[in-house]
């Protein structure tokens, strides 16, 4: 299971929706200049998957997470990652016969709404997913957030 693409949309910096395909099956990079949103990808990333303590995706309160607080007219959030599945080695389990995987995570008036494949799940089931793969955004070494690269290479061994 790999990225295929995502569609983010009222996501931090992203006011419209942004769509960003074309991803490689072994590297990918992202590149571009201070303030443009790299790291509000790898945020949307993690807020899709689940991750628990919003401040790791620093911000203090959910509703952050929308474009300028909902202060400019956008009032959700959302965040659409679509997987690749053809490989069925690597399914999910219950997932082994869908192509692709489409998981969706959007924030609206504070509450937040999941989707499997356009189809309302809870954050514990979307949770489930990724673990059945082995992808934990809540363990501490699953991805290092901006802020604590300099933490992580001081750590003596």
């Amino acid at each position: 299971m790999r990225i295929k693409e995502i569609i983010i949309d009222g996501f931090k910096s992203y006011s419209t929706r942004t769509l960003i395909d074309n991803f490689d099956p072994m590297f990918n990079a992202i590149t571009g200049l201070n303030g443009s949103g790299k790291s509000n990808i790898l945020d949307a990333i993690c807020f899709v998957m689940g991750i628990s303590k919003v401040s790791l995706i620093r911000v203090e309160k959910m509703q952050e997470l929308v474009y300028k607080n909902g202060n400019a007219g956008v009032t959700k959030a959302s965040v659409t990652l679509t997987f690749d599945n053809s490989n069925r080695e690597f399914s999910p389990a219950g997932f082994e016969e869908e192509k692709q995987i489409s998981v969706t995570r959007a924030i609206e008036n504070n509450k937040v709404k999941c989707y499997i494949n356009g189809k309302v799940e809870t954050q514990e089931r979307v949770r489930n997913l990724f673990l059945s793969v082995k992808l934990n955004v809540n363990n501490p070494h699953f991805l290092i957030m901006q802020g604590h690269i300099t933490k992580t290479i001081n750590y003596k061994p």
